[in-house]
């Protein structure tokens, strides 16, 4: 049975969809921006801080459906500017410092609200 997983300690979704849904022993999250869980709004930044950002709304989200990062078992990160990725992956590393997971990077001409970077998982519970 699936279950609609919602948390004020991530941003609101912006559009018609779930922050993220479980069924069975997996859940599939939303893909994450910048935003501030506080205001709804973009933080300021470069896309190291903007990464820092999608990595910890990605943390909460997972954590109200039971999760966390240790279970996650694939990423897809959306990039607007190949230079981006370097960065984006050093801070990356530091939140998937063992066993991470199977990762694919697309790099796209544009994201919601001007955003550089946004990162969607699929975790165990």
């Amino acid at each position: 049975m699936k279950k609609i997983v919602e948390t004020a300690q991530a941003p609101r979704a912006i559009g018609h969809y779930s922050q993220a849904v479980s069924i069975g022993d997996l859940v599939f999250t939303a893909g994450q921006i910048a935003l501030s869980p506080a205001t709804n709004e973009m933080v300021d930044g470069d896309v190291a801080k903007q990464t820092r950002q999608v990595l910890d709304n990605l943390k909460a989200v997972l954590g109200a459906a039971g999760a966390d990062l240790s279970k996650v078992v694939k990423t897809t990160v959306y990039l607007t500017i190949p230079e981006h990725f370097a960065p984006m992956n050093d801070v990356y590393g530091q939140y998937f410092t063992e066993e991470p997971p199977a990762r694919a990077t697309i790099f796209v001409k544009s994201l919601p609200k001007g955003a550089l970077v946004e990162i969607d998982a699929i975790a165990r519970l």
